[in-house]
């Protein structure tokens, strides 16, 4: 009865915490792929002004930080706790380069059962090539 009550306590506060909308007037951006939020890099946002001007795979690897901070991703996962999914470190020292495929079809098609019961929910809007990007910035955190 507790693990039911929990697992419906969990899927509650991700239901939430995916349906709330900040929105501003003066930011209205259209978004071109659904199921992200990403705002455009603040001048102050070092990071993002070095990614810009990298190239190669230090590039993929900041673009990916960026989305995964821009997406709900850190509302379930931690990069070195478990919180309702894995942490990222658990999932960098179980996969390698040759999964980065794999595992970005996996976020866009979501999944369960690989870390437990709880599903990760699908984000269909986002692109193949940024969830690419987005798993290439989880590998780097391999320890």
């Amino acid at each position: 009865m507790k693990k039911l009550f929990l697992t419906a306590m969990l899927i509650s506060l991700a239901v939430i915490s995916c349906s709330e909308k900040k929105e501003s007037a003066e930011e209205s951006v259209p978004a071109t792929e659904s199921n992200i939020m990403m705002e455009e890099p603040k001048a102050k946002d070092t990071a993002a002004v070095a990614s810009a001007a990298a190239t190669g795979p230090e590039a993929d690897i900041a673009e990916g930080k960026s989305l995964v901070e821009g997406t709900d991703c850190l509302s379930c996962h931690k990069v070195d706790a478990k919180l309702v999914g894995p942490a990222y470190q658990d999932v960098a020292a179980k996969y390698t380069e040759a999964d980065v495929d794999h595992l970005a079809q996996k976020i866009i098609d979501g999944g369960k059962g690989v870390w437990g019961d709880i599903p990760m929910t699908p984000h269909a809007g986002l692109s193949k090539e940024n969830a690419q990007k987005m798993v290439k910035y989880i590998l780097s955190l391999k320890k």
